[in-house]
């Protein structure tokens, strides 16, 4: 073997001990750390212990003061040195052992000993330093969480759980996160996070936590175990909140830090107390929900406040006519477009002339009172007036269920989600993503995130207000979000756009309006918008040498009863088609 192969080797072998003796320091070094962390408050425990007996038993009469004295010994036995103290004192030990065990000696043996020594200790000294600025640019804990991971630790829970009606739980290893104190517990006997979370003012009593600090609770990821989370800090602290083009997402989640986003085609309910800042959240939705040219807004906005900010790039309804007219427009343009959906594509493809239409119901249970029943006067086959009375929530429960593939999202905004139908039955099944911010019930937090949400920490209850919220769409967990900020000025400014409109919205209302029996319509002055579904019946009916029937034109377009019978009944109402009296089809002369 070569020399240079020899002191090569020879250098693998020492890089390798080096890793394996830095390793094991650091190993050694973290373990004695955790310890004196855990114990040192024990040992500041039993000092306050001493003093107190000898306060009681200043003559030490009695053997109180004794045996405090010993718990405080055996206290400080417990917590470990630092490492590099440790490995001082086994230096020193070893050379003053060698000295006397060895007089023989020579003395520059001990001189160059010494010296070793010396640079080893000012090396570990050094790197100790070294290691301490290094972290201290992480997380450090503040005085009030030094006092919280003290008290969370298993030996101070453990001696004062059972003081506070918590015998039969113990805690892990407490962990400072970015957004706080998380803790495993260890649920004993008849306890179960559900029951942990009921005496949540006991475990606050056993830390000494502030009033307002929010403790959140849920089931751990083992059966027996709880997880419990102290938001003593959030990930969001330091983020600049305000909204701008490029701070487009709705929010900061204060867990991870992580910049949070929902996506378009996304069919939302957006609830919260008054006050919560529903509105100021759903600014940036609604911001991307009308940005682009193949994407619409059109608003539903009976108190004309929100709706009034984006007018100027939004469809605005803000009475009952104007919404029942909307929602008919809508839903007619749905049908049509389901009309003519490829063979084997399942969802529409937006385009600038026909694009993706986010309808937004604000403040949904005061629209569903308002525009109920609201009346209409029509034009019979007899050119007669007459008034019928309309409502709009059959076609919105329409476009909740079938806009998805038509690429119509219904998004439904409440502050009231229990009261009457503040989320209709028809439309809170078809919801796939909520988006609650702070309720003034957990029965209200319930409604908005599912019967399961508390069980498994969907405590929207608990919130802070304004601008805190929890998003629930089946990928994340159960974090707080602080929602951007997006000033009605922003709004104000932003970039005007022409707000949607069907081509042909004449011939879309099932109803015509009219002032007067003047206003009866005519085939000839309402056009049939090409490629819809009222062509292809209207043209099947003028190919057909006889009257046809409905059913056969269901069976011969291959439509769906619904969007045939709606198509007939708007032909009919514009005069292009008339039914006989035995109910076959058939055009109409005028036509």
């Amino acid at each position: 073997m070569s020399h240079a192969s020899a002191w090569q080797i020879h250098r693998q072998y020492a890089a390798t001990a080096a890793r394996w003796t830095a390793t094991r320091w650091r190993t050694e070094a973290e373990r004695r750390r955790t310890l004196r962390a855990e114990r040192k408050p024990l040992v500041a425990d039993a000092r306050r212990a001493v003093a107190q007996a000898r306060a009681l038993d200043p003559q030490k009469v009695t053997s109180i003061v004794h045996r405090a004295e010993r718990e405080l010994a055996t206290a400080k036995r417990r917590v470990p040195d630092p490492l590099w103290l440790f490995a001082s004192k086994a230096a020193i030990a070893t050379a003053i052992t060698a000295r006397i065990t060895l007089p023989l000696v020579p003395g520059r043996v001990w001189l160059w000993s010494a010296i070793t020594v010396t640079i080893a200790v000012v090396g570990a000294v050094v790197w100790t330093v070294a290691r301490a600025r290094r972290e201290k640019t992480g997380l450090q804990p503040t005085a009030e969480e030094r006092a919280l991971l003290g008290r969370l630790q298993p030996e101070h829970w453990r001696e004062h759980a059972e003081q506070r009606g918590l015998a039969g739980t113990m805690t892990g290893r407490p962990a400072l996160t970015e957004s706080g104190i998380v803790v495993a517990v260890r649920l004993d006997g008849q306890w179960t996070a559900t029951k942990l979370r009921s005496a949540e003012d006991h475990v606050r009593a056993l830390l000494g936590a502030r009033t307002d600090l929010r403790i959140q609770i849920k089931a751990g990821k083992r059966g027996g175990w709880a997880e419990t989370t102290l938001r003593t800090r959030s990930a969001a602290d330091g983020d600049n909140l305000q909204w701008s083009p490029d701070r487009r997402s709705l929010g900061v989640d204060t867990v991870t830090g992580e910049q949070v986003t929902v996506p378009l085609g996304e069919r939302l309910l957006i609830a919260g107390r008054s006050g919560a800042g529903k509105s100021v959240a759903s600014r940036p939705l609604l911001y991307d929900a009308s940005e682009g040219a193949s994407n619409a807004l059109a608003i539903i906005d009976l108190k004309q406040v929100e709706g009034r900010l984006w007018d100027h790039r939004a469809r605005v309804a803000s009475t009952p006519r104007d919404v029942i007219a909307l929602v008919d427009e809508v839903e007619a343009e749905m049908h049509d477009r389901l009309a003519v959906l490829p063979k084997g594509q399942d969802t529409w493809t937006p385009t600038p002339d026909r694009p993706r239409i986010t309808l937004v119901v604000d403040e949904g249970a005061e629209v569903l009172t308002a525009a109920d029943k609201v009346p209409f006067p029509v034009v019979d086959e007899n050119g007669k007036t007459k008034t019928v009375t309309r409502s709009a929530l059959p076609g919105l429960e329409s476009i909740a269920r079938m806009g998805r593939a038509a690429c119509i999202d219904l998004w439904w905004m409440t502050q009231k989600p229990t009261i009457n139908d503040g989320v209709p039955k028809q439309i809170a099944p078809q919801i796939s993503t909520s988006i609650c911010l702070a309720v003034r019930t957990p029965a209200e937090a319930r409604v908005v995130l599912g019967e399961d949400a508390q069980a498994k920490g969907w405590n929207a209850d608990e919130l802070p207000a304004p601008g805190v919220a929890l998003i629930r769409d089946g990928k994340r967990k159960p974090d707080p979000v602080k929602v951007r900020y997006m000033d009605k000025a922003v709004v104000i400014a932003l970039p005007a756009r022409t707000p949607w409109h069907r081509p042909t919205t004449s011939a879309t209302p099932a109803l015509t309006l009219v002032k007067s029996t003047t206003d009866t319509p005519t085939a000839a002055s309402v056009p049939v918008q090409a490629d819809s579904a009222d062509a292809r019946i209207l043209t099947l009916i003028r190919q057909a040498e006889q009257p046809i029937r409905q059913k056969d034109l269901a069976d011969q377009t291959g439509l769906a009863k619904g969007t045939v019978s709606k198509a007939i009944k708007r032909l009919t109402d514009t005069g292009h088609i008339q039914r006989q009296a035995d109910g076959a089809l058939t055009t109409n002369e005028a036509a």
